[in-house]
């Protein structure tokens, strides 16, 4: 077994571009539910929008930024139609309203009757288009780079261009959250987690707030779509239920609450994931194949977050003075 290989393959996918897009993605989640409590499973509809929104504006022949203000447009007017009939609703409610939510997105954009602008069940590839634009921002001269063991594309696919942008948002986004949390505003979010009606009685807008929150965090779900999709393509079945369920992993893995929470629990959900199965199939067993390994890799991952929420459900980072898993 090729050690250092394995190795550096897991260290390599602890800033991959997906990992960085999780991260990302859970950031939007904890401003949903760590900020202010609310029980989004639906997150994976804000990063599908997002992706699709910057694809289809980018193929357009759109400049990024302007795809990028497309995607956090999109999200944003997904999250005030979700949240005018529903935020009133808590608890397991809101969740079930935002599951079906983000289904219903997934379904329509996958629909045959939009195949010329969404590309149907076959999605959007890299050979549509709409992926020049961003690579033509690379400052770096075409070709590869490597740095120490890890050797990348400068510009094009999973890059070096791609992973500096991807985690410098990253880090904007962690440095907002940072200063929203000691805000008059973020104070107010927290009341509306620990009691919205102490809140409402101090003359608060909690249902303002709400809408505020829960379009702030589908924004960051939107820009992680596309960072999630910029080294592959736009398909709109891995944007479904599976990866709300990895995002809510690495939220409740790192700390909900807290600011570096999301982007450990991201690092740390894929590089364990990845070592596991690279190990699984190198080892060759055979009892269990290539498909199998996987599968029981994520049994392993599933296994990690029930014995997380049994015995420490405030994660890694975060503060159980300061919050739990509570749903009622």
């Amino acid at each position: 077994m090729d050690w250092t290989r394995i190795l550096t393959n897991v260290a390599g996918e602890a800033f991959a571009p997906a990992t960085a897009a999780y991260a990302m993605a859970a950031i939007g989640l904890n401003i949903h539910f760590g900020m202010t409590g609310l029980l989004n499973f639906g997150q994976a509809g804000f990063v599908l929008l997002g992706a699709y929104s910057y694809a289809i504006t980018a193929m357009a022949g759109w400049p990024v930024f302007a795809s990028v203000l497309a995607a956090l447009a999109s999200a944003a007017v997904f999250g005030i139609l979700l949240g005018i009939p529903t935020l009133k609703l808590r608890g397991d409610y809101l969740s079930i309203v935002t599951i079906a939510a983000a289904e219903i997105v997934r379904i329509v954009s996958r629909s045959t009757s939009l195949t010329d602008l969404t590309g149907g069940n076959s999605g959007l590839s890299g050979g549509d288009g709409y992926k020049r634009t961003f690579e033509s921002l690379c400052p770096f001269p075409d070709g590869t780079t490597a740095l120490g063991p890890f050797s990348y594309s400068n510009c094009a696919g999973s890059s070096w261009w791609l992973r500096l942008c991807a985690w410098a948002v990253v880090a904007i986004a962690c440095l907002l959250v940072w200063r929203w949390m000691r805000s008059p505003w973020g104070r107010v979010l927290k009341g509306i987690r620990e009691d919205e009606d102490a809140v409402r009685a101090l003359g608060k807008n909690v249902y303002g707030y709400k809408m505020q929150a829960l379009v702030l965090g589908g924004m960051g779900g939107a820009v992680a779509g596309i960072f999630y999709t910029l080294p592959t393509s736009v398909q709109a079945d891995a944007m479904g239920r599976t990866m709300t369920f990895n995002i809510w992993t690495v939220l409740l893995l790192g700390g909900a609450a807290t600011v570096f929470g999301p982007v450990l629990g991201s690092v740390l959900l894929w590089t364990v994931f990845m070592l596991v199965k690279t190990v699984l199939r190198d080892l060759q067993l055979e009892f269990l194949s290539s498909t199998q390994s996987e599968a029981f890799s994520w049994m392993l991952v599933g296994l990690t977050l029930m014995l997380l929420v049994i015995f420490r459900p405030q994660g890694i980072l975060g503060d159980k003075k300061e919050l739990s898993i509570d749903v009622r």
